[in-house]
């Protein structure tokens, strides 16, 4: 970190051609400050406020009257109160646009989406109808478009059959379904009203990168069944046995068919998809595509009678909107633990990628949204859903992309989508009858392919190599294994960069850039350089008893290295060790114990211990300690140059 250069705070860089003393500059050096104690009660609250409440969420209350407040406290609650009196004309065309794109392409997809989740169609067309509404009220993301996604579908699909065999026994696996998405809104609504949003960023983007990547492949593959026509198909979801099953069918149970209508669509939607992305004036084009699709393959198979040649077709979509269901919870029972365990996980991931996409899109157009309210938001409209025959939703990407391109301006525009979605389950579901399931398939490989972000894979691995780590083991770990092994690398590997980082940090040697008062590592500027007799070692973290040890026996090294190498240059000994401690944010008793340790081992060897620009955390620790009456006062100071110019060992034999 960058030395002071005010002139009170800062002395000149220490030259060894100096003379007298009367030729060295005297300058003023300040002591290092001590901040005002605070009881236990304060320090206790001022870390609270710090972890929970940064963002100040009750400033826009402060000197407010009471009827003031209580319509700011709706607002809080309910965003749509306050950009609602806003709300215009002009607006409205832009969400109507939007909200009819949108639900173009929500409909096929929501139906492929929930066969990945291994339920009746209609349930992804129940998630896309009522969870927007709720959503539309109370989140404060303007651009977010709510729905079944095929990754959340993909997690609860697996994890729910390996509880409840959907084919062996439908009603119950519906019902853990509904129970899974009740527990993973509770588990949003929770972090979001104690504030433990910053919980999910323990998934780190490289691992989130590689998560879903494999998560599109394994999605992909789970498509050849329908793609190719194959009736007895593996439920595992492993690359593996997914090919093996594939190819053990091949040819005979292959349908010719199956595989023209799905090749057919499947190049129609990747050309449109192509079109829109060269030019974005044209989103449109992939955005109903599907819908078209769709309709095409429909009237097709209705008038050519492919079902009676083996294409299989979807059948029935039952009609009308979404029945009550709360009853069919399980709120007592061994389900209930079980729909709890697969509740929080599919939670934690619709909420990892709803948050995401919708900081992405607010940084776009220039606005913040409040994540505790998200997850409250979201947690709510799940709630709701789940006793309303719906399953888990989240922000999708690639819907809310199109909303973004469409001109929305609000989330009136999920509105929009939600009552084309009303009108579908009351009138056209019928109509999808001879929808085959090869157009399905290849509606839902064309969404997963934007989900395989090789770019962000080869940045990652020219930027960090740990991070490369963390993405390639979750990739690897879903398509070889399954999406909840995939899931655990990648929190694992996440935990294990932390973990490292915290208890090896990094520590570097100091020296003079010329002309400067400024100390850098000289493995960065290697133009600094080193001061006779003085080793000055920055620690660039916070010093706890997960590092402490470890901090004081890599300094000691650097001074053993640096004594043998003045021994083999027959130069100056090390008399002071300057310990630059401004990117040391805290220290704890052991980290305090640690220096005690470093100092008597210094003192055996002759050599003074110095600390450098301490932060008020630390020197009031310090302080409260005694440490600093054990090493002195007058060897703790506020910049380097300060240190260095004070214990320069040509300055002592001046004095």
């Amino acid at each position: 970190m960058k030395e002071d250069p005010s002139p009170m705070a800062s002395v000149g860089p220490f030259n060894d051609d100096d003379g007298l003393p009367g030729e060295r500059e005297q300058r003023h050096v300040h002591k290092v400050g001590v901040p005002p104690r605070q009881n236990l009660f304060q320090e206790f609250s001022a870390t609270v406020k710090e972890t929970f409440f940064h963002d100040a969420p009750l400033r826009h209350f402060k000197d407010q009257s009471h009827s003031r407040k209580l319509l700011l406290g709706v607002e809080a609650v309910f965003p749509i109160v306050q950009w609602g009196r806003s709300y215009n004309l002009s607006k409205f065309k832009g969400d109507v646009i939007a909200g009819f794109t949108i639900a173009s392409l929500c409909i096929p997809q929501d139906i492929g989406y929930a066969k990945l989740a291994n339920l009746p169609p209609q349930y992804g067309l129940y998630s896309s109808f009522v969870p927007p509404i709720i959503y539309a009220f109370m989140g404060s993301s303007r651009d977010i478009a709510i729905g079944p996604v095929a990754v959340v579908s993909l997690l609860l699909g697996t994890l729910l059959q390996n509880e409840i065999d959907p084919t062996q026994n439908p009603a119950d696996y519906l019902r853990l379904a509904f129970t899974a998405t009740f527990f993973a809104g509770i588990t949003q609504v929770t972090l979001g009203f104690f504030r433990l949003g910053f919980l999910i960023d323990f998934l780190s983007h490289a691992a989130i990168v590689g998560f879903m990547g494999g998560a599109a492949i394994t999605i992909a593959l789970q498509q050849l069944k329908g793609f190719l026509g194959i009736k007895d198909f593996t439920k595992k979801s492993d690359i593996i046995s997914v090919m093996r099953s594939v190819f053990s069918s091949a040819p005979h149970s292959w349908n010719g068919p199956t595989i023209l209508i799905g090749a057919s669509f499947l190049c129609f939607l990747l050309v449109a998809k192509y079109i829109g992305k060269k030019n974005r004036k044209l989103f449109w084009i992939p955005a109903i595509a599907p819908l078209l699709s769709v309709v095409l393959s429909t009237f097709l198979v209705y008038i050519t009678h492919a079902d009676k040649k083996g294409v299989q077709i979807v059948n029935h979509i039952q009609k009308g909107i979404n029945p009550l269901s709360l009853n069919d919870i399980f709120f007592s029972g061994e389900n209930v633990l079980k729909g709890f365990r697969v509740g929080v996980v599919a939670g934690l991931i619709a909420l990892t990628e709803a948050i995401a996409i919708g900081r992405t899109f607010a940084g776009m157009k220039d606005y913040q949204i409040d994540g505790n309210k998200e997850m409250v938001a979201l947690g709510t409209m799940n709630v709701v859903g789940s006793m309303t025959s719906c399953y888990v939703a989240t922000g999708s990407f690639s819907r809310t992309a199109v909303n973004y391109m469409a001109g929305c301006h609000t989330a009136v525009s999920n509105l929009v989508m939600s009552f084309v979605v009303f009108l579908t389950l009351e009138f056209i579901t019928p109509l999808f009858k001879y929808t085959p399931n090869a157009i399905l398939a290849a509606i839902i490989i064309s969404a997963v392919i934007n989900l395989i972000d090789y770019e962000a894979a080869i940045l990652i691995w020219k930027t960090d190599k740990f991070d490369f780590v963390a993405c390639i083991g979750a990739f690897f770990g879903v398509i070889f294994s399954s999406v909840e092994i995939g899931l655990l690398v990648a929190v694992s590997i996440s935990f294990a960069k932390i973990l490292l980082q915290v208890t090896r940090p990094r520590t570097a040697i100091l020296g003079n850039v010329p002309r400067t008062t400024v100390y850098r590592n000289i493995l960065q500027y290697p133009e600094a350089t080193q001061v006779p007799g003085v080793l000055i070692i920055r620690v660039d973290s916070a010093i706890y008893f997960s590092n402490s040890n470890y901090i004081k026996e890599r300094i000691l090294r650097w001074l053993t290295d640096e004594d043998e190498k003045s021994n083999a240059t027959y130069s100056q000994g090390i008399q002071f060790l300057i310990v630059e401690m401004s990117p040391v944010t805290d220290i704890d008793t052991s980290g305090i114990h640690a220096l005690e340790e470093l100092h008597r081992s210094l003192q055996k060897r002759e050599v003074q211990l110095v600390l450098a620009n301490p932060g008020p955390v630390v020197i009031d620790k310090l302080h409260a300690s005694g440490f600093a009456n054990v090493i002195g006062e007058d060897k703790i100071f506020l910049t380097v140059a300060d240190a260095v110019t004070s214990c320069s060992p040509k300055r002592v034999e001046e004095a």
